[in-house]
């Protein structure tokens, strides 16, 4: 109990300039504080958040960049397929017998082993 005390009078002193008690009375608070206060915020939120996302958008552009004829593709819309052509935007899959589509290359989920089953990384309850 105590330790939720603190906290909500930290945060009232952060909230109301000025009630903290070291300023004078209708002054403001130092902007040092509000800034140095918004570049951990800014830290804390690349770190946890931005980073991760940038490097698992690199791995992917990897595994896109590596997918050659033959390989099988599991597509953002849940087709399945295998890769028939390469081009430079495009990929030529074969998603039957006598049927060919081309897809972009951003819409790749994930690369499949030859016998790996497309629903082989949800977890079953």
């Amino acid at each position: 109990m105590h330790s939720l005390n603190t906290m909500s009078g930290l945060v009232l002193a952060m909230a109301s300039p000025g009630a903290a008690g070291g300023g004078a009375a209708g002054g403001g608070s130092n902007p040092m504080v509000m800034i140095v206060y918004m570049a951990i915020i800014f830290g804390l939120f690349y770190f946890l958040m931005i980073r991760p996302q940038m490097r698992k958008e690199k791995e992917r552009r990897k595994m896109i960049e590596a997918i050659k004829t033959g390989d099988r593709v599991l597509f953002c819309g849940g087709m399945l397929g295998t890769v028939a052509n390469v081009k430079d935007g495009v990929f030529t899959i074969k998603i039957g017998d006598n049927t060919k589509v081309e897809v972009a290359r951003g819409a790749v989920y994930r690369l499949l082993s030859k016998d790996e089953a497309p629903g082989d990384d949800v977890e079953k309850k």
